[in-house]
């Protein structure tokens, strides 16, 4: 029945700053509805990102709220840091970890390396992609670390 997710909804603050900064990331501008939201193509005719302008943005950031992942390539996702300053937006730490490269979770035959960073109101975004972890390693990692683990139980 369900086959992927269709759109999610962020508030921000000032729609005319926030729809630059997602097409930065690659979003495009789709319609606005009246002058207070905007919706952004994140993979065109499947799935968008609804920008609600408001005055309640200061809402305590939680994972459950407030945040959203992108999928991307592993090959993307390394390039990722570089990516985004080359877009005038600074990765943030995560979990422990600085954003000086991608960092993977890993519980039982879950694996994921991602990249965290804030929009323009302090949503919290994060570019992410699935790994392969048929040895089931777990625990937290950078993915140069990673690699070479998995290299190593090879």
């Amino acid at each position: 029945m369900i086959e992927g997710l269709y759109e999610a909804h962020l508030p921000v603050r000032d729609l005319e700053r926030s729809i630059p900064f997602y097409e930065r990331l690659g979003l495009e501008f789709d319609h606005r509805v009246e002058d207070r939201l905007a919706f952004m193509w994140i993979e065109k005719d499947k799935s968008w990102l609804g920008l609600w302008e408001s005055e309640k943005v200061e809402l305590d950031y939680h994972p459950s709220i407030r945040h959203i992942a992108f999928y991307v390539s592993l090959e993307n996702l390394k390039k990722s840091v570089q990516w985004l300053k080359a877009r005038s937006i600074e990765p943030r730490e995560a979990f422990g970890f600085e954003p000086t490269e991608p960092f993977v979770m890993a519980v039982g035959h879950h694996a994921h390396a991602k990249i965290h960073f804030n929009d323009p109101d302090g949503n919290s975004l994060e570019l992410i992609c699935k790994l392969a972890n048929p040895e089931k390693h777990s625990g937290r990692m950078y993915l140069s670390e990673w690699e070479r683990k998995i290299e190593g139980s090879s």
